[in-house]
């Protein structure tokens, strides 16, 4: 994994809205006494999301002060994760696995895709609306290729598929997530292919000798 470093333009300042705050000292209430810093990931990811999508420098700190850690212990759990992004991101941030699944299913077709409607990697698009990076395995393997944009999953792309995805987010609709192709979840394209036969789940019928010796019970 490359070196990631906060980025070189930071906000002044940072705090918590009230609601986040209230939800962040119930999260902390969730661990037992001395335990309290384990809440580091769940208040960081709320610290991302109020940002709008990355974790300024200032974030960070908060974070600590609100959990008694030193800044560095937070900076360090906040560079390791790549969940946590430490630059902006469009409001449609595309992550894009390149894992070798993936990759053998077209991912690289995809990337050009990125770099044509998007631009470069780690970049935002001058209308402020997209970003993408590559990013290593998000457990959809079966419907591969796939990429993650924002909270949800679009998976089994092609480079028409993902740019008809991008389309859409640009004219504000909303791309129904999952599959793109007729398949349900991680089911077979096509259908079952297993288990077909109808007569399979036919009940069996029971014999008459079986019948009398189930009334009569046991000797």
């Amino acid at each position: 994994m490359s070196v990631r470093r906060l980025a070189e333009k930071q906000p002044p300042s940072f705090a918590f809205t009230r609601e986040n705050l209230d939800w962040a000292k119930g999260k902390i209430a969730q661990y037992p006494e001395g335990r309290q810093q384990s809440a580091v990931i769940p208040i960081l990811w709320k610290a991302q999301e109020q940002c709008g999508g990355w974790l300024p420098q200032k974030a960070i700190e908060a974070t600590a002060e609100l959990l008694g850690m030193a800044k560095i212990r937070v900076l360090e759990v906040a560079t390791f994760y790549t969940m946590f992004n430490l630059s902006p991101v469009g409001r449609f941030h595309v992550q894009l696995c390149g894992t070798t699944p993936c990759m053998l299913r077209g991912a690289e077709e995809l990337k050009k895709v990125c770099h044509h409607m998007i631009g470069h990697e780690g970049e935002v698009s001058s209308d402020g609306a997209f970003s993408w990076i590559e990013v290593e395995c998000l457990g959809a393997c079966v419907n591969a290729p796939m990429v993650q944009i924002n909270a949800d999953f679009y998976e089994d792309l092609t480079p028409d598929i993902l740019t008809r995805i991008i389309n859409d987010f640009s004219a504000g609709r909303t791309p129904k997530p999952g599959p793109q192709i007729d398949r349900q979840n991680s089911a077979p394209i096509g259908g079952p292919t297993t288990l077909t036969d109808p007569s399979i789940y036919e009940p069996k019928a029971t014999s008459a000798s079986s019948a009398d010796s189930s009334e009569q019970g046991p000797a």
